[in-house]
């Protein structure tokens, strides 16, 4: 119904490979980035279809083992793999904070987050943009745009809390 419409899609949530091929193309922005491998595979299905995708890299701030992403230490050796994909283009970060009842609890990791951003900029790689922080979502959104959120989620304040 809203193909006419022009309606910039992105991507949140965990990729598996296997269902790389549905999301590349259509969705302008993946946010959830979280291996080279995965971004390995994007990059192939993009060539295939002649397509550049953005992405952006999945930062797990609190080394949560129930969340996926890139350890802050670790994100930075990555880079250069993320940079030789011709198909690819990196234009950010993205994390989830540990959850707290108080949304200041957020702010030291959504400012990690941006530091972080900072100094992956000084390196300079092609390819590699930080313009994009995706950090913030319905109960923590203000905080995070004080620290520099350009993106936020914020599908419970708008559709409200999951049922069931």
């Amino acid at each position: 119904a809203l193909k006419a419409d022009r309606i910039t899609w992105h991507f949140i949530g965990r990729l598996q490979r296997r269902k790389v091929r549905a999301v590349v193309g259509v969705f302008e922005l993946i946010h959830s980035v979280d291996s080279v491998e995965l971004a390995t595979e994007i990059d192939r299905r993009a060539a295939a279809v002649g397509h550049m995708q953005n992405v952006l890299l999945e930062i797990n701030l609190g080394a949560e083992v129930t969340k996926a992403g890139f350890l802050p230490q670790d994100v930075e050796e990555a880079l250069p793999g993320f940079a030789a994909l011709d198909h690819v283009t990196v234009q950010g970060l993205m994390a989830v904070p540990p959850p707290a009842p108080d949304p200041e609890a957020s702010r030291p990791h959504f400012r990690r987050l941006r530091e972080l951003a900072a100094r992956l900029t000084a390196r300079g790689i092609p390819r590699i943009s930080m313009q994009e922080l995706s950090m913030g979502m319905s109960n923590d959104y203000v905080v995070a745009i004080q620290e520099g959120a350009t993106l936020i989620r914020l599908g419970t304040a708008i559709f409200g809390g999951r049922s069931g």
